[in-house]
């Protein structure tokens, strides 16, 4: 399945080391294409992903999921009326500082993280949750596939006792 694609990337971190502009572009279209979730959306594909550092993915997390703390991800979808031919998909706030102290404490590469942040996100914009079992399983699964496509290893194998097993979005 192709798809267009018009990615904003925003840079609003003071991190180094961050993901390019075509890095988080294919990670987005991958997710994208790779989601049963496309229905029939024909004009391209419109993102915004903004990297943030701690303080405003805080008073982000603490607004809309009343959590007062950074996260990792946050996905913020858009849906138009039907009247309006738009295909927005809505925008994705990650926070750098977050990320890589993230990727360090689950031992995983930082950009192998962060291409699982920003499918992580496409899929929640696309209408993927892991609120139950059976959705979680089927998220997990899709974002272990785009993954292997794109070369890196499951994010969610232990490779650590202590690891997360979702990230927070």
């Amino acid at each position: 399945m192709t798809v267009d694609l018009d990615l904003e990337l925003q840079v609003a971190s003071e991190a180094s080391n961050l993901p390019e502009e075509d890095d988080v572009a294919l990670w987005a279209h991958k997710a994208i294409s790779s989601s049963k979730q496309m229905m029939n959306r024909e004009l391209p594909m419109e993102l915004s992903v903004r990297i943030v550092d701690e303080v405003e993915s805080r008073e982000l997390n603490s607004r809309y999921r009343q959590i007062d703390k950074p996260t990792n991800v946050l996905s913020f979808p858009y849906e138009s009326p039907e009247e309006i031919p738009i295909n927005l998909l809505g925008d994705l706030v990650i926070c750098a500082p977050v990320v890589v102290r993230e990727a360090k404490q689950q031992y995983k590469a930082t950009q192998a993280h962060w291409a699982h942040m920003v499918i992580h996100g496409v899929l929640h914009l696309m209408g993927y949750d892991h609120e139950e079992n059976e959705q979680a399983l089927e998220m997990e699964a899709l974002e272990v596939q785009i993954l292997e496509q794109l070369g890196f290893a499951d994010p969610y194998a232990d490779n650590n006792p202590a690891q997360e097993t979702h990230p927070s979005s």
